[in-house]
Order: C-alpha cells, then structure tokens, then sequence
C-alpha cells in the first residue's frame, strides 16, 4: 500500500504570473487584453479559472502582473490591491518568481509558495488542487523544489521535457528526483520519449518554500539576487514601486527554469495524469477542444461550413462561410483576420513581430 504524503505545515501562497503576451493567440490575444483574460470555451476567462483552481488549496491568492493590466484583473479576480504585484516592465519570470518570494517572505517567512501561470487550461480542478498539497507537503518537509510534470498523451515538440530520475524515497511516494530538463524535441525525438516513457511534459507549475526559492535564486542566479537588493531594502508600503523598478531597471531576463531548475541539485517532480494545456496555439486549444476530422469548433460568431471539416473557428460580427476545406483556424476580431493552416499556427508569432516592426496599431 502507498503511503500518502503527509500534508504541509505551512501556510500556502498561490502567486499567479500574468504578464507573458500570448503572441500565438493573436489576433484574440492583444496588449490590452492578453489571452489570460479570454474564455476559450464559453466559461470564465482562463485567469479566472486559474484564481478559482488556486483558492481550492491556498490560503492566500496573488496575481503578479504589468501596470495596463492591474485594475482589468482586481475587477475579473476580486482579488485586492494588496495581493497584486505591478511589473514595471517585463523581465521574464525568474525576476517576477524571486519578486513574489521576496514580497512574501517579508510577511510570511515560512511560507510554502505556488507558482502557476495564468493562462493554463485544466478541466479538473479537484485532480489538480490534490496534486498541489502533494507538492506542497514535499516542498515543507524536504526543503526543495517540486514542479509538476504531465505525463505526455502525445509526440507532442512544443513542450520541453523533464526526464524522471530515482524515487524521492520514503515518505514521498510517487515523487522523483529530476535527472534533467529538456529543450523541445524533434518529432523523432518526441516519439522516443512516448514510447519509452521516464520523460513527462514541463507544465511550469512550480512549488517551493520561500527561503528555498531565494537561496537557490542567489547561488545560481546572483544577477536576478543583486538586483533586488533595493526590494529587500525596502520596507512595505510607499516606497516598494520606485525600489521595484530600479530592480527591474537592473535584472537580466531569464526563465525561471533556465535561471535556477536548471542547476539546482534540489529539484523533484511529482507525476501527472490529469487534462492539462497551455493552450499557447491555436493548434493546442483545438486539439483540446476535440478538433479533429469530421469535427469542426466554433468558438463564436456566424459560421456555415460546406464539406469543410476539422477547422477551428472563431467569429465576430460578420458571416464566416467555410467551403472544402480542413484544419484551419479562422479567427475573426472584426478590425483583423487570422487564417492558418492549424499544424503551423505557432508561426503567428512571426506576424506579430512583422506588426510590431511596422508600428501597426493592430497589436494593441
């Protein structure tokens, strides 16, 4: 019989991070209103979803996000003034984790910190909030740094990879150690690791102690560690937004998996079965949203399709007829229109880049 962990004995503070630009999701997914506040299927809106997936095993809720996008997610979250954190610009998430730990750590220096993207899609929000007690009572009882790994449904190369190393041992049943972290394979590649098993996906979903996360941030990231200084500094209050932006005036902009996971000898997983994406294409929302031969989605808008089968298809205000043809996403905003064949919608981001480089209104 398996043992179970035995739960946390500290507080857990989920911190959300909702800064990235979901430039794949474009031309749904602008600057003002980025892909977390969409709903992708008739819903709440993904941040939403993820506030409500937090409160089921946190005891406290906070979003870290940039100053446009502040008041849009007090409003949709309920969640108060005090428990948002403004980024002054972005600088990638080892900087917003280390700052959410620093800000925790003056109040609650025990605390056992979640770490969850804002814009994830996971129907079972029970699964998963089992699944973040089990992270969190590892991280408290063995002082180290646990991230979720799902276990891969498919040949899928838009995710790295972590490949499982030896069991944590007694009294952490289920969990590993991580032998290391893998960039985003090949197909081939991709294949090997359905078919032989020991690598799950990378879901970025991450549980630690503050302290240990703000070691292990000093001894492998000492330019993010260096640049905090004037957080750390100082004290709550008046004087926290000027000490924040000279910290992100000055940290280099590095992934929090590059910057630390990377090299830390203190990192478990904890293995995964339930539904889990990052929707961060239009080809994986359509893929999770049962896009396939024979099926088309239509997410909103006015559609007629003719012998046109396995499109993913979002609306606006005008009739969209689709005649003969197979998996497309179409998506309509009204001032901009999207059509891509759905294996190569990760090239959006190339068009978006093209409409910055032009200073084109249509990114806003």
């Amino acid at each position: 019989m398996r043992r179970a962990v035995a739960p946390p004995r500290r507080r857990i503070h989920a911190v959300i991070l909702a800064g990235g630009a979901g430039e794949r999701f474009w031309p749904r997914s602008r600057e003002d209103v980025p892909k977390f506040f969409l709903s992708v299927d008739g819903g709440p809106s993904l941040l939403e979803a993820t506030v409500e997936r937090a409160r089921r095993f946190a005891g406290e809720v906070w979003v870290i996000c940039g100053r446009a996008h502040a008041r849009n997610v007090m409003r949709v979250t309920g969640i108060p003034r005090g428990r948002v954190m403004i980024e002054p610009r972005r600088r990638n998430t080892a900087l917003a984790v280390a700052l959410a730990a620093t800000r925790i750590a003056s109040e609650h220096p025990d605390a056992v910190l979640a770490v969850l993207p804002a814009d994830h899609r996971i129907p079972d929000a029970g699964a998963f909030a089992r699944a973040m007690r089990r992270a969190a009572a590892a991280a408290d009882r063995a002082d180290v740094l646990v991230t979720l790994g799902v276990r891969p449904t498919r040949a899928e190369t838009g995710y790295g990879y972590i490949r499982l190393g030896d069991p944590a041992g007694s009294g952490f049943s289920g969990l590993h150690r991580v032998a290391r972290f893998v960039e985003k394979p090949s197909a081939a590649r991709a294949r090997r690791f359905l078919q032989h098993g020991g690598h799950l996906w990378n879901a970025g979903i991450f549980v630690w102690g503050v302290r240990t996360i703000l070691e292990e941030v000093e001894a492998h990231a000492p330019g993010v560690h260096r640049a905090l200084a004037p957080v750390r500094r100082s004290p709550r209050g008046r004087n926290a937004p000027a000490a924040i932006e000279r910290a992100y005036g000055r940290s280099p902009s590095l992934p929090i998996d590059v910057a630390v996971l990377e090299k830390s000898r203190r990192v478990w997983v904890l293995p995964v079965d339930f539904r889990w994406s990052d929707v961060g294409t239009w080809q994986s929302l359509a893929e999770e949203l049962g896009v396939e031969p024979g099926r088309n989605r239509v997410l909103g808008g006015d559609v007629v399709a003719h012998e046109a089968t396995g499109n993913l298809v979002w609306g606006d205000r005008r009739m969209i007829a689709l005649v003969g043809v197979e998996g497309l996403a179409v998506i309509d905003t009204g001032d901009a229109l999207l059509v891509t064949s759905l294996d190569e919608s990760p090239e959006v981001k190339r068009v978006v880049d093209e409409l910055r480089s032009r200073s084109r209104g249509d990114l806003t």
